[in-house]
């Protein structure tokens, strides 16, 4: 979404800062463009395209790249994007690692740096942040002063009145009420704080997919069970940042789970979370280990899918787990009728399209309207990308303003 450009409406420093993005959205969407298919897709006149591209160049965003080939006529220089003109990074927090990237404004990743974080001490998390944003930095061969703005995922949400982290207990070091002021003290650029499935959600409406659909659902099943709700095209974080901790969710054929800050855990996750596979697979006579919880889970799914209607026991548990699910986001459903839900995380991946077809037919059953399900596309560090596309739009946003 492009910036809101400061002046009168109308005015001719106005339009132009207008046509500006116009086009800059345009080489990010299509790629190299000559001054004449600019001018077709904007709009604009031939000697306005190029006064628009001659502005642009000068002010560093654009770089002439080659020229067009095999068409009749002479061939017409291209232009491109700078891609040095900004650069952001984006972190992915668990309790076992962080891991960092860089991209520039184009949104290639251009250095990644994964930091072993399991035993360190809690009261280390700046200098955690810190080094491994120097490792993907130093992986690009920047400096940290290059980066223009830094997003972190996390698991839980930062309380907006406290500025603790909550619902994310299994996160040492991360609950400091001075943690915020000691990251933004030891980071020179802006950094934002992002729950981590939410922005999975925003590397699957902007890359993903959930392309072009203004509200949607995306459940998250890897370690835990999360949710991402988008309404209107925005995310809906609620009162305390905990909007689609479904997790905790009440849920029938389990116990109620009280204090479920302190356990950690509640209803859905206790019916369907990665804990709940070896249990189920171990009561359908399926020997199994029971931890780690979800590298065991994703494996009792990949065998049976592998197995399914012609092992009995592993049909069941796939059958089983599928309505497992299907019952907490009938649920969800019940409460925001989403048109579209993405299923997304390790555990979704390994049961592939065979799961999600099951707890489509099961949620037709469980829930009075019916939303499309599908897969989420974004398979490799979707909470990374996630990140680098929040820190991207605002940068881009910044930088690409031209009426400043």
């Amino acid at each position: 979404m492009a910036a809101t450009t400061p002046g009168t409406p109308g005015t001719p420093r106005v339009l132009r800062a207008m046509n500006d993005r116009a086009a800059l959205d345009l080489l990010l969407e299509h790629g190299p463009l000559s001054r004449t298919r600019i001018g077709k897709l904007t709009g604009l006149s031939k000697p306005t395209a190029s006064q628009l591209l001659a502005r642009l160049e000068a002010a560093g965003l654009v770089v002439a790249t080659g020229t067009s080939e095999g068409r009749p006529g002479p061939n017409a220089q291209l232009y491109t994007v700078n891609a040095g003109a900004a650069h952001v990074a984006g972190l992915d927090v668990t309790a076992r690692r962080i891991v960092a990237a860089v991209a520039d404004v184009t949104g290639e990743t251009v250095g990644e740096f994964e930091l072993p974080t399991p035993g360190r001490r809690a009261d280390s998390v700046a200098r955690q942040v810190a080094d491994a944003l120097d490792g993907a930095v130093k992986e690009a061969g920047l400096a940290r002063s290059d980066v223009h703005r830094v997003v972190i995922g996390t698991p839980g949400a930062f309380d907006p009145g406290t500025g603790r982290l909550r619902y994310a207990s299994h996160l040492p070091g991360w609950h400091s009420p001075t943690l915020l002021d000691e990251l933004a003290a030891s980071l020179p650029m802006p950094v934002e704080y992002e729950n981590d499935v939410n922005l999975v959600a925003v590397a699957e409406q902007r890359l993903g997919a959930a392309r072009e659909h203004e509200d949607f659902v995306l459940l998250w099943n890897e370690e835990g069970l999360g949710a991402a709700l988008v309404i209107n095209g925005r995310l809906h974080r609620g009162f305390t940042g905990g909007a689609g901790e479904v997790g905790f969710l009440p849920v029938p054929g389990t116990p109620l789970v009280r204090q479920v800050v302190k356990a950690n855990s509640g209803g859905f996750q206790e019916l369907a979370g990665a804990q709940a596979l070896p249990r189920l697979a171990t009561s359908l006579g399926i020997e199994t280990p029971h931890q780690p919880y979800a590298e065991v889970a994703a494996g009792l799914l990949a065998r049976a899918v592998e197995g399914y209607e012609r092992d009995p026991a592993l049909t069941e548990l796939l059958r089983q787990y599928a309505q497992r699910l299907a019952t907490g986001l009938a649920s969800v459903t019940a409460v925001l009728d989403p048109g579209l839900i993405v299923l997304s995380g390790a555990l979704t991946a390994a049961g592939g399209e065979l799961l999600r077809s099951l707890i489509q037919s099961e949620l037709a059953e469980l829930a009075a309207s019916r939303p499309r399900l599908v897969l989420g596309l974004i398979d490799r560090h979707p909470v990374l990308r996630g990140a680098l596309e929040r820190a991207l739009a605002d940068t881009r946003d910044e930088v690409f303003d031209t009426s400043r």
